[in-house]
């Protein structure tokens, strides 16, 4: 039986093929947690009310997933909105943070991406950069490296210390939350891996999804993921 791994469904107002809202995941991102044998389950935040009882619907599950996305509102860290931070959805900030906060607090196996490790950052008390400017690295719709950090958990997933790594985000890591550990950085210095001192969360900046079928070191990321969530399931 595979692992149930839940992935945080994204509010959409609009779908081609429905006439009404919708809670989406991306394709690739559910291809990816199967391919690495797990069995990706959309989860829902009810309209009104999106992180009410999160913790006790993840027990549920063996593994979270926290996907991308817009913009974290920037009230969730305390600064006021630059013009470049923009399609911020209260709603999924609040169903996001509680999925955050709820995953470290029980340590439920977590791969959190892109937007995801912004969302775990300022759930930990961190900050973010509003918007990158004059770097180097390109880290909007890219591909480029990443050097991981000797040690950490990251590089035991993954195998090696230099990524080339799929990049779409203008946002990322300034002050670093409660208990988490950067795990691997861009040239510029930007923050593209954390991991939690602690709880069983490991983040990255890049999108592992799009890569994951030719690159073995994405694919790696899943297939952790995968693995530490048969673990919890086999010890329930």
């Amino acid at each position: 039986m595979r692992p149930l791994v839940a992935v945080i469904g994204q509010r959409s107002p609009s779908a081609p093929i429905l006439r009404f809202s919708a809670t989406l995941a991306a394709e690739a991102m559910c291809e990816a947690v199967w391919a690495a044998g797990g069995e990706p389950v959309v989860l829902h935040g009810p309209a009104g009310r999106p992180s009410a009882g999160v913790a006790e619907r993840l027990a549920r599950f063996d593994a979270v997933l926290l996907p991308g996305g817009a913009d974290v509102g920037p009230a969730r860290y305390g600064q006021p909105a630059r013009p470049e931070t923009t399609g911020v959805v209260d709603f999924q900030d609040d169903l996001d943070l509680a999925v955050a906060r709820a995953v470290v607090a029980s340590s439920l196996p977590t791969l959190a991406v892109c937007r995801g490790l912004q969302v775990l950052n300022v759930a930990l008390g961190g900050t973010l950069h509003q918007h990158l400017t004059g770097s180097a690295v390109a880290h909007r719709d890219s591909v480029h490296e990443v050097r991981v950090e000797r040690g950490s958990r990251l590089r035991s997933v993954v195998g090696e210390d230099l990524l080339s790594v799929s990049s779409y985000h203008h946002q990322a890591v300034d002050v670093l939350g409660n208990e988490l550990v950067v795990s691997a950085v861009a040239a510029d210095g930007v923050v593209e891996a954390v991991e939690h001192r602690r709880a069983d969360v490991l983040a990255v900046q890049w999108h592992p999804e799009d890569l994951h079928a030719s690159s073995r070191t994405d694919a790696a990321l899943f297939a952790d993921l995968v693995e530490r969530a048969e673990k919890r399931m086999a010890a329930r």
